[in-house]
């Protein structure tokens, strides 16, 4: 996996411009903040973020997958402004689950999710290289 970082570019923070990667691609659904029997636990916008993170890595794990082959999330949010004040929680949510890899990432405001308690929605792309 090769980050792409054109040079004279600003360091992103959080996020990487691009990813060049090959070997086998992992696809995961959007996924919310519930748990494995689709039940939510809170409303609270990071723990919900954390209950989704949790959710990838276990969805990867089943491909043989880990955090560090994302090469791509997309986040849904329903509340610009609620997911802004949570960048400290949603910060230490993310180093704890994915770690210190930051793939390339898009983050959307949405009307709305089909979930009504959801407030965050992720899906993620990852590149596990063939030797693994």
């Amino acid at each position: 996996m090769d980050i792409l970082q054109p040079q004279g570019w600003a360091r992103p923070r959080g996020y990487s411009n691009g990813i060049a990667a090959s070997g086998r691609t992992v696809c995961v659904s959007g996924t919310v903040g519930w748990d494995a029997q689709g039940i939510f636990h809170t409303d609270d916008f990071a723990g919900q973020v954390r209950q989704a993170l949790q959710n990838i890595v276990e969805v990867l794990a089943e491909a043989d997958a880990k955090p560090e082959h994302i090469v791509r999330m997309t986040w849904y949010v329903t509340d610009k402004k609620e997911y802004v004040a949570a960048y400290k929680e949603i910060g230490e949510a993310y180093r704890d689950l994915i770690g210190k890899h930051y793939p390339t990432m898009t983050a959307v405001q949405v009307a709305a999710l089909i979930e009504d308690r959801a407030k965050v929605e992720i899906e993620v792309t990852a590149i596990v290289p063939e030797s693994v």
